[in-house]
This record gives C-alpha cells, sequence and structure tokens, in this order.
C-alpha cells in the first residue's frame, strides 16, 4: 500500500493581493473602513451627498497610492526593518569603565 501526499508549495511565502503583500493589505482594509465610517458619519450630519462622494473618492484615491508607494518601498515587512535601523545606535562610545 502506498500513500500519496500532495506538497504544500506555498508555505514560507507572504500573502499577496493585488500586489500588495503582507500587512499592507490590513492597512489598505483598515483604512477603507475608516472611510466608510467618515461617509457615513458625513451623510448622516447633513453634507451634501456629492460632497461626501468627492470626498470619499479622493481620500480613497490618496489611501491607495500612499498604500502601494509604502508597499513598493518597504516589502512584505513593512516599517519593521526602517524601525530597527532609526533605534539602532549609529556608534557606540567608550569611556574608561562606562560605555554608552
Amino acid at each position: 500500500m502506498n500513500s500519496v501526499y500532495q506538497i504544500n508549495k506555498g508555505v514560507g511565502k507572504p500573502i499577496v493581493f493585488k500586489g500588495l503583500k503582507g500587512q499592507w493589505i490590513g492597512w489598505l482594509c483598515g483604512g477603507l473602513l475608516m472611510l466608510l465610517l467618515v461617509f457615513a458619519l458625513c451623510y448622516i450630519s447633513g453634507v451634501s451627498l456629492s460632497v461626501c462622494v468627492a470626498f470619499v473618492a479622493i481620500a480613497g484615491a490618496l489611501l491607495f497610492y500612499i498604500v502601494y508607494n509604502y508597499n513598493n518601498k518597504y516589502g512584505e515587512y513593512g516599517l519593521l526593518k526602517e524601525i530597527a535601523t532609526r533605534v539602532t545606535p549609529k556608534r557606540i562610545v567608550c569611556d574608561k569603565l562606562f560605555c554608552q
């Protein structure tokens, strides 16, 4: 009796959706959810429908531009590498007994 096993070739690869990798999918979804809430609040408060739609369309286009720009710049791991380089000290100074 021989067993047949399928090989999962997607293990270790990042999640990709329409060119967005990893955490940027979540950032885009969160931003779109916030735009939906802003639209609902503007519409309920009595702002003109055309103004609401225009504002959300412009803000949505800006959101897509920023998220895709960051996705291309920082890649799968997002801002983690950038933050790590910022908190890493530039140099270590040693004076006699104390190192800073």
